[in-house]
């Protein structure tokens, strides 16, 4: 049994992700800060696409949640590891730095960079030692291009993207990977206040993606399929910013 640790698991991208690896038969650790509605509709699908799992409730961007909640599952399952981790948790604050306030750029800091670290350095360890591992952070086109009040969401996915790069020089001959996906519009609880019609003409596909299209991009990097691809930053856009 392979297990998978999807953060932000419960609605939009996450879920799709947890839904897809389940397929592949991962046991899927379904992280969520907030709403456990949602993430037990996760759970369910995840059952319905023949996996199996569990709902993990910590907030990623307090270092002692993230590392009481995994220390707990640890001492639970005795002689496993968590095999995939899938770094997605993310939320935006938008505004104009003539306007942004400190706990604006902090929140969003916090949840979208510092809880790469916090996660990615519990787990690391395991993933080493047992000389495999698929690290996989799920980024923005925000990340790489840039967008007008996001400055604190570039900021931060932006500083992901160098980590990702960075992490899979140090430890790439033990046999884990560490790769970004880089998400366009993609129509998720994220978007819904975004002027759709507006931007996607903007998108030389004419739409906003689902999130089930990055999550096959996600699966795919889970697979052994992908063992010879690391430090790599996969843009799903529509051609909007390649």
């Amino acid at each position: 049994m392979r297990y998978a640790l999807v953060t932000g698991g419960s609605r939009g991208i996450g879920r799709a992700i947890c839904a897809s690896l389940a397929k592949d038969g991962f046991y899927i650790l379904i992280n969520y800060n907030s709403s456990s509605t949602e993430a037990e509709s996760t759970l369910a699908m995840v059952r319905v696409n023949g996996g199996s799992g569990e709902i993990m409730q910590f907030d990623v961007s307090s270092q002692e949640a993230v590392e009481k909640a995994l220390g707990d599952w640890q001492a639970r399952n005795e002689g496993k590891y968590i095999h995939i981790l899938v770094n997605n948790a993310g939320i935006r604050k938008d505004a104009l730095v003539m306007w942004m306030k400190n706990e604006e750029w902090n929140d969003v800091l916090n949840t979208n960079l510092n809880s790469f670290l916090y996660i990615t350095r519990f787990l690391l360890k395991d993933m080493l030692v047992n000389k495999f591992g698929r690290i996989i952070n799920v980024v923005s086109l925000s990340g790489i291009k840039g967008l007008p009040g996001q400055v604190n969401y570039s900021a931060a996915k932006g500083g992901v993207i160098a980590a990702t790069k960075a992490l899979a020089q140090e430890i790439a001959k033990k046999n884990v990977t560490v790769n970004a996906v880089a998400p366009g519009f993609i129509k998720t609880d994220m978007t819904k206040d975004l002027d759709e019609a507006q931007l996607k003409m903007m998108i030389p596909m004419g739409r906003f993606g689902r999130p089930e299209e990055v999550a096959s991009v996600v699966r795919f990097l889970a697979s052994d399929d992908a063992s010879y691809i690391t430090g790599s930053v996969i843009n799903i856009n529509g051609g909007l910013y390649t």
